[in-house]
């Protein structure tokens, strides 16, 4: 836990006592303040108060009490509109900020006190996790004092305090952004741009403008200029006078970094240096992984790590579960778990990244369908179709790719199996990326993951990723 000391002895006014909020009261009374916790689910307020925080509906409380109003980042702060805390807190004119705030300050008093503790931060409407684990993987694995945090999944304030040498790594949704005045990473990492979340935000433009809050706050800003959205940001950056690396999966750059296949290159004045290669790295695969890893690359080398530091920790970096998970092999076939694919959009990135598949595919499905993934379907030797959108999916697929409606997870999996090991191809691939909620047959994307993964594990001469025959 880091104790939020730069609150010490004020009085605080919170709301959102679910995990990260609970989190949050806990280290801000930890830090010495008195803090005033509400939450609208009577379960999380009686669940604080259990656990020692002191609780009072903030409709009841002295707002001329509170130096600040710290709100958890799922509680709306401007759209659709203000909740009602925060119309309170307007009303009295006390700031509002969030958890990744409250760290920055801890940060910079560690700082003005004489510490190293150097902070990179990502975000971006896509690949943020990857990118995030890929980061704190290669910082570990050579060694130093690595915390991993933000909306990765641990809360920033749950992580160890900052002191010399400790190295912070966190992933920062919009909201989170939003509530973070302060934030100043010395290496922040926006991967790119497309419509989300724009119930909360109202607007596009204003979406994408606190995205460029946290690289307009960065020492380095590390952008990929692969949208438009993010491109515009990148120059005015530029004019802004602000140190920015541009990078791209998509294009050679003249001055940046920049992917071609599998190789990764800095460009400088046109002329190009190859880095490293991804080649034989099957966690990454993909342009979208090509993206990942030249940003954690620039971000890595931005905190000072060698380049071979970087080679090693990228060669060992194991994947996220659920998104391109390599599970292991039955005889020649590869098994991935790409749960995590919800939607068509998320989809497109795993069906791009192998020759030859043997897709499993359905669930609840989304608006649009597999329609836009059209383009992939000449890679697919079979599709296996589950849960209630198989027979849409199945009038998609038509005659262009041969398919079977399999219903359930198990009978596609054995189904696929059986298929891919009588395929005469180097490494047929058996690949879960559904395209679909998954709520129709269980009760989240993990859930549905854990299945795949813990039936293939059954598979006759099932041997893990690395393990040879």
């Amino acid at each position: 836990m880091i104790p939020v000391q730069t609150l010490k002895n004020k009085h605080v006014a919170l709301f959102g006592l679910g995990g990260s909020g609970l989190a949050t009261a806990k280290a801000i009374c930890a830090g010495g303040a008195h803090v005033v916790g509400w939450d609208d689910n009577p379960e999380s307020v009686a669940r604080a108060a259990a656990q020692g925080i002191n609780v009072q509906d903030l409709r009841e409380a002295d707002w001329s009490l509170f130096s600040v109003f710290v709100l958890s980042p799922g509680v709306p702060l401007t759209h659709p509109k203000p909740h009602w805390s925060v119309k309170l807190a307007h009303q009295a004119q006390v700031p509002v900020i969030g958890d990744v705030e409250l760290f920055c300050r801890e940060r910079d008093a560690a700082i003005a006190g004489g510490a190293d503790c150097p902070f990179v931060a990502i975000t971006g409407t896509n690949g943020k996790s990857t990118t995030t684990a890929l980061i704190a993987h290669i910082i570990k694995a050579c060694g130093r004092d690595m915390q991993l945090g933000g909306n990765i999944g641990t809360a920033v304030l749950s992580l160890e305090p900052p002191v010399d040498g400790r190295n912070y790594v966190v992933e920062c949704s919009s909201y989170q952004i939003d509530l973070a005045p302060s934030l100043n990473p010395c290496a922040g990492i926006l991967l790119n741009l497309t419509p989300d979340h724009l119930d909360r935000h109202g607007a596009m433009e204003h979406y994408a403008a606190i995205k460029e809050r946290l690289v307009a706050g960065s020492a380095t800003a590390i952008v990929a200029v692969d949208d438009a959205y993010c491109a515009i940001i990148a120059d005015r950056l530029e004019k802004q006078g602000r140190r920015l690396i541009r990078f791209s999966k998509n294009q050679v750059l003249e001055n940046g970094f920049y992917a071609q296949g599998t190789d990764l290159y800095r460009a400088e004045h046109g002329r190009a240096e190859l880095l490293l290669s991804l080649d034989g790295i099957g966690s990454l695969r993909g342009a979208h992984n090509a993206q990942n890893a030249l940003a954690a690359l620039i971000a890595c080398l931005t905190i000072g790590l060698s380049l071979e530091e970087i080679r090693a920790g990228l060669r060992s970096f194991p994947g996220l579960a659920h998104r391109m998970e390599q599970i292991g092999y039955q005889g020649k076939t590869l098994f991935i778990n790409d749960s995590k694919a919800t939607n068509a959009e998320a989809t497109a990135p795993a069906l791009s990244s192998f020759a030859k598949l043997y897709w499993i595919a359905g669930g609840l499905p989304k608006s649009g369908g597999i329609e836009s993934l059209r383009g992939f379907f000449p890679r697919i030797a079979k599709a296996y179709l589950i849960g209630e959108a198989a027979a849409q999916f199945a009038a998609t697929l038509g005659a262009d790719v041969p398919f079977e409606i399999s219903q359930t997870l198990d009978a596609a999996i054995e189904h696929a199996a059986q298929d891919a090991a009588g395929d005469a191809d180097a490494e047929p691939v058996v690949l879960l990326s559904p395209a679909c909620a998954s709520f129709d047959q269980f009760p989240n994307f993990e859930k549905r993951g854990q299945a795949f993964r813990d039936k293939v594990m059954m598979l006759e001469g099932f041997r893990p990723v690395g393990r040879a025959d």
